[in-house]
């Protein structure tokens, strides 16, 4: 699978480890950004980039790294076909793309430590959106709210 990776100085540190395990895992990363710690960074910067990855068909999914993983979030939301979520605990990370076909996950760097993060990167990794009845119609309501 093919996704883009984004922090702000945020998430910074936490970044690299999470390239290195989606390579190990057999997917192809795309590096949005930040490439060096800069304190005064912004996360849209980030996160627009990485959403944009995803809506444009150039990334399947999403990892994007912030202090609270919040910023992130409502930054990546603002771009059209992509659904990101702060996730962080395992049942949401994966439950989020069975349910919901969440495409982007947003993770708050000063909010949990580092094993943690890659689990919860493993656990988004491995999910597949269900298709059953009631999620593809649950999606569709929000597809359709999105469209216009």
């Amino acid at each position: 699978m093919r996704v883009a990776v984004g922090a702000d100085h945020g998430g910074f540190p936490l970044k690299a480890d999470i390239v290195e395990l989606l390579k190990k895992l057999g997917h192809e990363v795309t590096d949005v950004g930040a490439h060096e710690y800069d304190a005064a960074d912004d996360y849209p910067d980030f996160a627009l980039a990485a959403a944009k990855a995803v809506a444009s068909g150039n990334a399947d999914r999403a990892v994007i790294l912030c202090g609270s993983g919040v910023g992130a979030s409502v930054a990546a939301n603002k771009v059209r076909g992509v659904r990101a979520a702060v996730c962080h605990d395992l049942y949401s990370a994966a439950q989020g793309v069975e349910h919901d076909d969440m495409n982007a996950l947003c993770l708050g760097a000063r909010i949990i430590e580092g094993e943690l993060a890659l689990a919860l990167v493993t656990a988004f990794m491995g999910a597949k959106f269900s298709g059953e009845e009631r999620h593809a119609r649950r999606l569709k309501k929000v597809l359709d709210e999105e469209a216009g």
